[in-house]
């Protein structure tokens, strides 16, 4: 979620992926379809979008999990970063946003690359559990709702192998996290989840400042 880098003019943005992105056709399309919905907010950047398929083509990705897909960006991004035979395991409820998200797979050659699970993520999450995947999964991203994050965590970094790397989105959340008066239950998940990783020495971490915060995990 979130449109915008934090901190940056206009000006200043427009110049950042004029000299940085490498967006296709088909990601520019998802993402000016995206922009026109109610919930358009939801759609994580460009850079970030191309920033996670370097990550994903850096640490030599082949096994993905992501946790909330709305219309697909993230998941097309990195899918069109994997080799041939990598996959993507995305977990989401909506079969309406997720729909957007299967044409544009479509339409980018990527969708034999994406197993879509339908259904509450945490229910996905213990299944593949169960069923023997945990220390199996390179990378992950999780940016579906913030009151499950620590669920999502913790059963993340179950199915991550050691080394793999772990994405969060909204870690500052608007600015909300820094604001004591500010105690609804997403921003206290948040903020209590922020604390538990900085903290958590079963892993290395960094939080940055590129869109709403991105939250960057290393499992040991």
């Amino acid at each position: 979620m979130s449109n915008k880098n934090l901190g940056l003019s206009d000006t200043l943005y427009d110049y950042l992926l004029s000299v940085s992105s490498r967006e296709s056709a088909v990601q520019r399309r998802l993402r000016e379809e995206t922009a026109q919905l109610p919930l358009a907010g939801m759609q994580i950047t460009p850079e970030q979008g191309q920033f996670m398929a370097l990550l994903a083509k850096l640490i030599q990705a082949k096994r993905v999990l992501e946790i909330g897909v709305f219309t697909g960006y993230s998941s097309l991004a990195v899918a069109l970063a994997l080799p041939e035979d990598g996959r993507i395991t995305a977990c989401d409820v909506s079969e309406e946003w997720t729909g957007v998200a299967r044409r544009y797979w479509e339409l980018a050659g990527v969708s034999g690359k994406i197993s879509l699970q339908l259904g509450p993520a945490l229910t996905t999450l213990d299944e593949l559990i169960a069923d023997g995947h945990s220390g199996l999964y390179d990378m992950a991203f999780i940016d579906a709702d913030k009151e499950n994050y620590d669920g999502y965590y913790e059963r993340t970094l179950q199915l991550l192998r050691t080394g793999g790397l772990l994405l969060l989105d909204n870690l500052l959340w608007g600015g909300k996290v820094a604001d004591p008066g500010a105690t609804d239950k997403d921003t206290l998940a948040i903020r209590a989840l922020n604390e538990k990783i900085h903290h958590d020495a079963r892993v290395i971490n960094s939080l940055l400042p590129v869109a709403d915060g991105l939250g960057l995990v290393i499992k040991q």
